[in-house]
């Protein structure tokens, strides 16, 4: 059984003190993945790290509605900006221990983000005309050699939107697979690292999460 490592999103939900801080998982992934038949196992903790690295096949950086720090690409937050949560030391870790296993990631959303951030890239802190809750859908463009383009056999798609931050500077030795209309940053790839700026669950994409399970897992489900 191929086992995947998914990191649950922490959200502060303030109204609700004090079972406020939550660890949590959207639905949406446990339909897919129980569809695909694939043993999600969460992690919510900086302990244990290399043991779930060696049981699993790859990781999911889910990413959550906590922007990164600016400091940890050498910027000052943009005035008023507050950070209450701050799970970037539990992402960057499990990361660097996944990539040094050589082992497949997958960032989603504020994955893409936190991906870039810790490879070397910077992030714009704030991007016009756009918020965490837009649920307008636009299309992107793919580059023809790329995970995406062999996925949806297409130049061009239409995504969803959720998100207030971007790709500014790119990592070192990534490459921009995915672009927008209005030139934000969509998807980035790095050997077996992929990641994109939509949500692929939320749409119940069960196309890109078997692509990438088949490209870079090596099985057939």
């Amino acid at each position: 059984m191929i086992k995947i490592a998914i990191i649950e999103r922490i959200e502060d939900w303030e109204d609700d003190k004090p079972f406020n801080i939550n660890f949590f998982l959207g639905t949406k992934y446990k339909e897919i993945f129980d569809e695909l038949g694939i043993l999600l196992i969460p992690v919510i903790s900086e302990k244990y790290l290399d043991e779930i690295c060696n049981m699993c096949d790859a990781l999911i950086v889910t990413g959550s509605s906590n922007d990164v720090h600016p400091k940890y690409y050498n910027e000052e937050p943009i005035k008023g900006k507050e950070y209450k949560i701050d799970e970037y030391g539990l992402v960057k870790n499990i990361v660097q221990i996944f990539s040094n296993a050589n082992k497949p990631i997958l960032g989603i959303c504020a994955g893409i983000q936190e991906i870039n951030v810790i490879f070397g890239g910077t992030l714009n802190q704030k991007i016009p005309n756009h918020n965490l809750r837009d649920q307008s859908k636009h299309r992107i463009k793919l580059s023809q050699d790329s995970f995406l383009c062999e996925v949806y056999k297409s130049d061009t798609i239409e995504v969803n939107s959720y998100h207030q931050q971007s790709v500014k500077d790119l990592a070192p030795n990534f490459k921009i697979t995915a672009i927008s209309e209005d030139g934000i940053v969509e998807g980035i790839e790095k050997n077996n690292i992929v990641a994109v700026q939509w949500h692929p669950e939320t749409l119940h994409d069960i196309k890109f999460f078997d692509g990438f399970i088949k490209k870079y897992i090596n099985c057939e489900i």
